[in-house]
């Protein structure tokens, strides 16, 4: 789906969410890389906190489109491979319209129209700053969010707090209406 289709508070929320920085790393934000590292080596005593981890969205497509979702330092490896060379030879602006157009929203829903429409019933071109929140929300774990409605809540309303503070990079233009 062409990024244009796309509504800018849906582009905005994905971005402050997942990838803050996405216009501005090479494939890896070895920034994000050191914060998550530092954050978990000072949580690994409380199993009940969530590992902290610093995927950029070219690592997610790199691994959602060539490799498996297993958890180990290899496939990490391949990836982080794979969203180098991928950063240096797609446009910024392609790699975030596969991601939108490829990422799992739920159960055989892939795609943020697909989901906007399951969701919403509308188009993403037409989704509000709430909806986006709520959609970006689910990109982390769909089952799991959609099985826990007050965690999903809660991270929407972060991230929709978040929107305020994530500019539209230049060059992503508004949906054609």
């Amino acid at each position: 789906m062409p990024l244009s289709q796309v509504a800018p508070t849906l582009l905005r929320a994905v971005l402050s969410a997942e990838d803050a920085h996405f216009f501005e790393h090479r494939g890896i934000d070895w920034d994000a890389v050191e914060t998550a590292r530092a954050w978990n080596r000072a949580h690994t005593r409380d199993r009940r906190k969530r590992i902290r981890g610093a995927s950029t969205l070219t690592q997610q497509l790199a691994k959602n489109l060539w490799l498996s979702g297993e958890r180990t330092w290899w496939r990490k490896g391949r990836e982080a491979a794979i969203a180098v060379v991928l950063d240096r030879l797609v446009p910024k602006r392609r790699i975030l319209e596969v991601y939108l157009s490829a990422i799992e929203f739920g159960e055989a829903i892939y795609g943020c129209e697909a989901a906007s429409h399951a969701l919403f019933g509308i188009g993403a071109s037409r989704l509000s700053a709430t909806q986006a929140a709520r959609l970006t929300a689910l990109i982390p774990g769909p089952a799991w969010y959609r099985a826990h409605p007050a965690a999903w809540e809660s991270r929407a309303a972060l991230i929709e707090r978040r929107l305020a503070s994530q500019p539209l990079p230049e060059g992503l233009t508004a949906p054609a209406r």
